[in-house]
């Protein structure tokens, strides 16, 4: 069995910092696609269906690449992983500029799977804050570094609103430049992570067998929460953006409401990890469920500007309520040999359920409007509140 090395305080808040500061940089690229790929999509796709499958291979390049990554950090550490996801991030928004300019759908689409690589990686700045931690103070490390991309909702739709007409005709194309820009500023910021893994990394034979962590009591059941929480973001996200633009609410009055929904998911991380050590990690996910269904009510009261807005604002905490709560649950399944291929495992269920999410809600946006996307998205979340409520035990975190 390996053991991980404790930091002390001041390099643990070393690695909070850093991580935080990536984990903005890096949710940058999210909101930048987020943001505009539907929009790009529905300009350069053969066909009006096709408008949201660069976010599509955006969440699929996610799910794709969680578990290379996770390979690449138990062989050769975390900060391995960090280089190869920023390198992603780079070639992302070069790729995705010159597909503007030469008019390729499918460029657009490969730098999107790119995108989704980087964010992958990004997500894994969470679980990394959790190294070398005492176990008390994991989640509130956990939910500090997620707090930090509270910045991603400022950089993401500025970099957009004020680089998006630069170059005309190519919308778009500088906004992902400055893109790749920010991610090799994240790059350099993470080269001063210090790591807390063991000098020689694990065997990949480490620690107990997947199936035995799987049927952990409670394990399926904080996987699926995470699961739902994050493609109901992703579902209702995805269409956001073109469903404003079809009901006449300008790029900029989109912009600033995405950027109130990633201030909301990120913004609540500064004190949800206080949240966590009182109710526990999994009353803090149901919750975040059940703000997620008030999201879509809001969502349902109309198509003024008003209305996106404040559904995205209760999206956004109904995401970091239910992702970190069910993250903080998570690092306790595993011993620290195991972490990698643990995290990995959850994201890569996240990200792949996520897939079936993002393509659907383009489908029904585009066949039956706005308000069939959020109909829809009530069935997972009431399914996911069943699932976690067979009884108290479910709600208190202790199974």
């Amino acid at each position: 069995m390996t053991t991980e090395q404790a930091l002390s305080v001041p390099e643990q808040n070393n690695n909070i910092m850093r991580l935080a500061a990536a984990q903005a940089l890096a949710g940058a690229n999210s909101v930048v696609f987020y943001a505009t790929g539907a929009i790009v999509g529905n300009a350069l796709a053969p066909s009006a269906s096709l408008s949201t499958l660069p976010i599509t291979l955006f969440v699929l390049g996610m799910a794709a690449c969680i578990l290379p990554f996770g390979a690449l950090a138990r062989k050769h550490g975390r900060k391995a992983a960090f280089m190869a996801g920023t390198g992603a991030g780079v070639i992302t928004g070069l790729i995705a500029a010159l597909s503007m300019v030469i008019g390729s759908f499918l460029l657009f689409c490969l730098a999107a799977f790119l995108g989704g690589a980087y964010a992958a990686v990004a997500l894994s700045f969470r679980f990394a804050a959790t190294d070398g931690v005492a176990p008390e103070r994991r989640a509130r490390a956990l939910s500090l570094v997620m707090g930090g991309g509270v910045l991603a909702g400022v950089i993401g739709p500025m970099l957009v609103t004020s680089t998006m007409n630069l170059w005309p005709p190519y919308t778009f194309a500088i906004t992902f430049l400055g893109q790749a820009l920010v991610a090799v500023m994240s790059a350099f910021i993470l080269k001063g992570v210090i790591p807390a893994e063991p000098a020689a990394a694990a065997a990949p034979s480490a620690g107990r067998p997947l199936g035995e962590i799987v049927r952990q009591p409670g394990f399926l059941r904080t996987v699926f929460s995470a699961a739902v929480t994050y493609m109901v973001m992703n579902f209702l996200m995805t269409a956001a953006p073109l469903s404003m633009h079809m009901h006449g609410i300008s790029q900029q009055a989109s912009n600033l409401g995405i950027q109130w929904h990633v201030i909301a998911m990120y913004g609540p991380g500064f004190f949800t990890g206080k949240l966590i050590d009182r109710f526990g990690a999994m009353r803090v996910a149901a919750a975040g469920l059940v703000i997620s269904a008030g999201s879509v009510f809001a969502g349902l009261g109309g198509t003024e500007i008003v209305h996106y807005w404040l559904s995205l604002i209760l999206l956004g905490i109904g995401w970091n309520f239910g992702f970190i709560g069910a993250s903080a649950k998570i690092i306790e399944y595993h011993r620290p040999e195991e972490k990698t291929r643990v995290q990995s495992l959850n994201d890569f269920v996240v990200f792949g359920v996520m897939i079936l999410g993002s393509f659907s809600s383009g489908v029904l946006l585009n066949l039956y409007g706005w308000n069939a996307v959020l109909w829809g998205s009530l069935v997972p979340l009431a399914l996911a509140l069943l699932v976690m409520m067979p009884g108290r035990r479910a709600l208190t975190g202790s199974y």
